[in-house]
């Protein structure tokens, strides 16, 4: 399918102007509705809007003079009308879902704009994998912009991608269509360092007029930070404290702070707005990352929103934050993110402003849900063979695969042990007394196995390291290609037979997402495309999603959306220990180090 470019404002204003001055009809009157003004912050009963090829026209008390034979009348009957959410950070892939799937998911809750950073599948296909994302984000009938990935390997030397993304290749994104800016600048201690190829990247962005997104996992608010700012980056979302989200805002970024399924760093940050009395414009929300099971069951945009008040954050705030904050931030303020002539028609009615039931959604003047059920379509990318053939293990693995040899004459060893850490992405560097049975190495307790597969360049090789936190029991195995950010395969299990069952059986389906035990396999999630997404319906994929996280919790582990936890055990910019293809990462330091140490 052919992309058709939505229509700019200098094409449509003769008509905008004249349907405002009552010349010509307006194709659209949503009528006696509470406008939710997000410039002004205030709510003004009684208003009507008036739209006309898809953007905006009018919005006063009396659209009648906007109103033709042909004119399309719905009635607000004093519902709020609030401008459509925006997602500042987000990464479809995650979702499982690709572009056309994951927007068919979101529109009846709200979302008509996204801001979306394709760096996973960036990491398995390059820059033809961005230009995939790219193009069937621009099909379909909502706003996804894209952001152009940064950082693919996210730690060079660290670890090895699939592809690797040069500064050549953003600087050619920048003349795309769908791009906005920048995707999360995850290097920091490249910036910090100066590094040519970062500031590169950071300067073909900035060059094209577009903005510089930000990731700084550090809790280091010293000379650090103020390098890093001063590197370009112009927002983050890594923060997790009030302390946090004060420095950024003080220091010219916007701080995004996120509500996904398993990212909880809302709540420990509003206060810095609601108690602290900070400018709440330079706040804004979004979500990095929600799964399928989320989207289907709990919601998107509006989630976040509700929680934001549930905090404590006024309603119009929290709605800034997710509306016009976002559209200033990307500069958008004339495009989206408000109610006022010339902007895209992207409009919610909804009955409470606390609540948020999302009633009817309305994007660039097309009725796009209504009660919950999308009512448009969402068109498809005909991806190619090469996106959906990309597991690639070298050969058939087995139990040895995963051995872990302890030293010669000892009887217990101490390893250096990932930690999960609940509803959040740092990892906590533990250590454990762990037994030796035959010669090898044995988790023990709340201490099982993971291993890294190589799956880009079939290379046959296996990072085996040890885990703490998911409570797994009995023989069980749970495999993932999705493995943020490199996408290898993640497998962690307590047992070495069900870890190679399951590896095996990705590579036997393209990808995805599977738990074993005692030999057979109990939950599966297929994503052919690139090993991280399905062109499926998001409702097929979440119900798939629901059994693996049921499953998980029947082998013991009771961590809220650990399937998050388990995905991002491989992301080496985020501290504090982490595993990639080269071995066990300290990301306190960035250096690989042992995973065995002499007991003392």
């Amino acid at each position: 399918m052919e992309y058709t470019p939505f229509p700019s404002w200098p094409e449509v204003a003769p008509r905008l102007i004249a349907v405002a001055a009552g010349r010509e009809a307006a194709d659209l009157v949503i009528r006696g509705g509470s406008w939710v003004n997000v410039h002004s912050r205030e709510v003004l009963p009684g208003h009507d809007i008036a739209i006309a090829s898809g953007r905006i026209a009018f919005v006063g008390p009396d659209a009648s003079h906007c109103v033709g034979p042909d004119t399309r009348i719905i009635e607000a009957n004093g519902r709020f009308m609030l401008p459509g959410l925006c997602d500042a950070h987000m990464h479809i892939e995650s979702g499982m879902l690709t572009p056309a799937e994951f927007a068919r998911a979101v529109i009846p809750h709200g979302t008509t704009s996204m801001f979306t950073d394709p760096h996973e599948i960036a990491n398995v296909l390059g820059l033809d994998g961005v230009r995939m994302m790219h193009d069937e984000a621009l099909m379909q009938p909502v706003n996804i912009y894209t952001q152009m990935p940064s950082c693919a390997p996210s730690a060079p030397g660290l670890e090895t991608t699939g592809y690797e993304i040069t500064a050549q290749d953003v600087a050619e994104a920048m003349s795309w269509p769908g791009i906005i800016g920048l995707g999360e600048m995850m290097n920091f201690p490249g910036v910090i360092n100066g590094d040519p190829k970062m500031l590169a990247e950071i300067a073909a962005t900035q060059n094209a007029g577009k903005t510089v997104g930000g990731h700084f996992a550090s809790p280091d608010l010293g000379p650090d930070f103020a390098a890093y700012v001063a590197g370009g980056p112009a927002d983050d979302h890594e923060g997790t404290c009030e302390a946090d989200a004060i420095a950024r805002v003080r220091q010219g970024m916007r701080s995004m702070m996120r509500l996904g399924s398993a990212w909880f760093d809302v709540e420990s940050q509003i206060t810095a707005v609601t108690e602290k009395g900070l400018d709440p414009r330079n706040f804004i929300l979004c979500t990095d990352d929600c799964h399928s099971g989320t989207l289907v069951n709990d919601g998107h945009m509006n989630r976040v929103v509700r929680h934001a008040i549930a905090c404590g954050c006024d309603p119009l705030i929290a709605l800034q934050m997710a509306t016009i904050n976002t559209a200033t931030h990307f500069g958008l303020e004339r495009e989206i993110g408000s109610i006022t002539p010339g902007r895209r028609a992207d409009i919610i009615l909804s009955s409470d402003l606390t609540e948020l039931p999302i009633e009817t959604v309305i994007a660039r003047g097309q009725v796009v849900a209504e009660g919950g059920a999308i009512t448009v379509n969402c068109p498809h990318l005909d991806w190619p063979e090469t996106a959906r053939n990309t597991v690639h293990l070298g050969h058939t693995l087995a139990a040895a695969d995963f051995e872990i040899a302890a030293p010669t004459g000892a009887n217990r060893v101490q390893a250096n042990v990932i930690g999960v850490v609940e509803n959040q992405a740092p990892t906590k560097a533990l250590k454990a007394e762990l037994p030796i049975i035959e010669g090898l190495v044995e988790g023990e307790g709340e201490v099982c196995q993971i291993a890294l597969v190589e799956r880009h360049r079939a290379t046959g090789g296996v990072t085996n390291a040890f885990v703490s936190g998911f409570g797994y029991q009995g023989k069980m195995a749970m495999a993932s290609t999705v493995a943020h950010d490199s996408h290898h395969m993640i497998v962690v299990g307590t047992d070495r037979e069900q870890m190679a069952l399951a590896a095996n059986r990705l590579a036997e389906v393209g990808g995805g997402i599977t738990i074993f035990r005692d030999g057979a396999e109990l939950a599966l999630v297929e994503l052919p495309i690139a090993g991280l997404m399905s062109d499926s319906p998001a409702s097929d994929v979440a119900a798939k999603a629901e059994r693996m996280v049921e499953t998980m919790q029947a082998c013991g582990c009771d961590l809220n959306n650990a399937y998050m936890q388990h995905s991002l055990l491989a992301l080496v910019v985020i501290p504090e220990l982490r595993i990639s293809d080269l071995g066990l990462i300290d990301v306190r330091t960035f250096e690989k180090i042992d995973l065995l140490e002499p007991l003392a």
